[in-house]
């Protein structure tokens, strides 16, 4: 018999628009991971071609993991570890967050760290570098937060988010660092004024469940969509056609390509069959906010 865990971690949207690197949703989409101690490493990726192996030392899970087990002062043991992700990377749903909130809490479930949430919304933040994916990714729900020049995050978190979301995937990769580069270094303050506003009023209007004025101040976005609008696949068309058939709003997820509307449930089934129907060239999933965050299960595996 050996030790083994099972932990699931959501994937996650961010910004919802203008909340930029603040504002985060936990989604029904899921990185999961069998950890079980044995002699060697081993991390195994499970898809629809089959398990695919990676060299350790380069791989994210294990260099969080190794990172966070010698900040505590222990020694990370060898472990047999299944990864199945329903997250497509460089698309904007969090990928990297959840990669990163997994290796925290495989150090903490195999190192015996005892790690608070807390714990877990300051390492995981720190290391993402803004609070918006991780917070979403440790709590699940959607999270409002704010990390200070010494990595504290600051969170309020809210569950029962009663509407649906629907994500559209283009077959194309975006890379964080690539859709930064397009951002202005500076606004001036009227525009910055103004685009602080549009922040104050999504944050109080999804606080409120107000989804109707949320959609709205998700397209009013002055900070980063208009710079990024030009890198995104059909993104005004995607907009348009989501308004039109019943979406509160539509805007990109995270940094992109990927774009997300809010949408009554009521409405879930035929909105998504016609977005399908009109951008066939994206993927398009229908998925609810995730109420859990980081889940773990504990057994012991009988072995071969």
């Amino acid at each position: 018999m050996n030790k083994t865990w099972q932990i699931s971690v959501p994937g996650s949207t961010a910004n919802l628009g203008p909340g930029f690197d603040s504002i985060g949703l936990g989604l029904s989409l899921y990185l999961k991971l069998t950890v079980t101690l044995q002699d060697t490493w081993d991390i195994i990726h499970l898809d629809d071609n089959g398990p695919k192996e990676f060299e350790l030392e380069e791989h994210l899970l294990y260099v969080i993991a190794k990172k966070v087990a010698d900040q505590y002062g222990q020694q990370l043991p060898a472990c047999r570890v299944e990864m199945a992700s329903e997250l497509p990377l460089a698309r904007g749903l969090g990928s990297s967050a959840a990669v990163i909130v997994a290796g925290i809490e495989l150090a903490n479930q195999v190192c015996g760290l005892n790690l608070t949430v807390q714990d877990k919304l300051n390492l995981s933040s720190q290391i993402e570098g803004h609070p918006d994916n991780a917070t979403a990714s440790v709590l699940g729900g959607l999270t409002i937060s704010s990390m200070d020049e010494k990595g504290n995050v600051d969170t309020f978190h809210i569950n029962e988010i009663d509407a649906s979301f629907v994500v559209y995937v283009p077959n194309v990769e975006l890379k964080t660092s690539e859709s930064r580069s397009v951002l202005p270094e500076q606004f001036d303050r009227a525009y910055a004024v103004h685009a602080s506003a549009n922040a104050n009023m999504l944050a109080a209007s999804l606080m409120a469940r107000d989804f109707q004025r949320a959609g709205r101040y998700m397209e009013e976005d002055l900070f980063h969509e208009p710079f990024r609008a030009k890198l995104i696949p059909e993104y005004t068309e995607i907009r348009t056609a989501a308004r039109a058939n019943g979406a509160y709003g539509t805007a990109l997820s995270g940094a992109g390509p990927t774009l997300i509307s809010i949408i009554p449930s009521t409405l879930a089934n035929d909105f998504v069959q016609t977005m399908k129907n009109l951008f066939p060239e994206h993927q398009v999933i229908l998925t609810k906010a995730d109420e859990q965050g980081i889940q773990v299960r504990e057994y012991m595996k009988r072995l071969l």
